[in-house]
């Protein structure tokens, strides 16, 4: 009878702690719902202590008990560790995994693949369907805001809005980041990838001419061969005060796109019209990438004049205008 006794005290101690490192494994290890891996958009706020931060994790639905989570980061230590930020959590994840991206600072980030020859409200509209509310303040965003920042746009005018400039990539933006440091990053890249490395080039050609050019020529072509033809055919016309009338300024102005431009569009009274007033518009009609970039720095020596893109695409180049108006009434019918 003693040795029972004396077993039972032995075993109801350890049945006890088992139970307890069960149910600890089980709330800190074992997801809410492992099957449910939708996000939910979380955000620490800064002063929020680990109490207040397990607390809105339960109250989310993204873990099963505010204790478990707070006992966890007692145990490991990282109660001073935790930051601040937005974040991305689901039900599918542990608190061990959730506490370690809040100690890491892994907050929520949007992949953002801004194409080749997007305009500004072109890149407004994509980065709201990637989440990002303010967008719709890029526009007011001016060079003057960040002259201070960037030589680039030391000659540029200050009125202007950063149509241009901010350059195609692919981006990965933390979730909370403001719309000004969002275009701060895409200038940056433009400052990488063609001032510094073409500053020299720059010295002696007008940026902003440059990349007003460039806007046009992406919006024109598809081809780098098509692309440097085009440059050396628009900077030949704006030596001799011809007009550039460039389709592409008409599509920027309605918002069509299309091969064949109505009679009453050309009529558009816009500086931006190439057909109705000479000389580069007032500023670029998209952002351009850097092949059209450096079709604009560099265009190639040619004899044509005049060019016209078919519905299919293919650009056919002309000397002179009645070749031109020829292949017009082929293929733009």
């Amino acid at each position: 009878m003693k040795i029972n006794f004396f077993r039972k005290r032995f075993l109801i101690p350890i049945f006890v702690l088992a139970g307890i490192s069960i149910y600890l494994w089980w709330g800190i290890f074992l997801p809410l719902d492992r099957d449910d891996g939708t996000e939910t958009v979380f955000e620490i706020k800064r002063g929020e202590g680990s109490f207040q931060i397990a607390q809105n994790l339960e109250e989310e639905d993204i873990i099963k008990n505010n204790l478990l989570f707070s006992f966890y980061v007692l145990l490991t230590g990282n109660q001073r560790k935790l930051q601040s930020g937005t974040y991305y959590f689901s039900a599918s994840e542990s608190v061990s995994d959730i506490a370690g991206k809040i100690v890491r600072g892994k907050t929520a980030q949007l992949k953002v693949t801004v194409p080749e020859g997007f305009s500004m409200e072109q890149i407004e509209k994509r980065l709201v369907e990637n989440g990002f509310v303010e967008a719709l303040e890029l526009k007011s965003l001016k060079v003057k805001d960040f002259k201070d920042q960037f030589d680039f746009l030391k000659d540029v005018p200050s009125d202007k809005n950063l149509e241009g400039f901010l350059f195609p990539e692919t981006y990965i933006f933390s979730y909370n980041k403001s719309i000004r440091e969002i275009a701060e990053i895409m200038l940056n890249v433009f400052n990488e990838k063609v001032f510094l490395p073409f500053k020299e080039e720059f010295e002696d050609q007008d940026i902003f001419e440059t990349v007003i050019m460039a806007s046009l020529i992406e919006k024109e072509v598809i081809s780098l061969e098509d692309k440097k033809k085009i440059s050396d055919i628009l900077w030949r016309r704006l030596k001799i005060s011809m007009p550039l009338q460039v389709d592409a300024t008409i599509s920027y102005l309605t918002g069509k796109r299309t091969v064949r431009i109505p009679l009453k569009d050309l009529e558009i009274d816009s500086p931006y019209n190439t057909y109705k007033y000479s000389g580069l518009p007032v500023g670029p009609i998209s952002n351009p990438g850097l092949e059209s970039i450096l079709s604009s720095l560099y265009p190639k020596d040619n004899n044509y004049w005049y060019y016209l893109s078919t519905p299919e695409g293919e650009t056919k180049f002309s000397k002179t205008l009645q070749e031109h108006n020829r292949y017009k009434n082929i293929y733009l019918r």
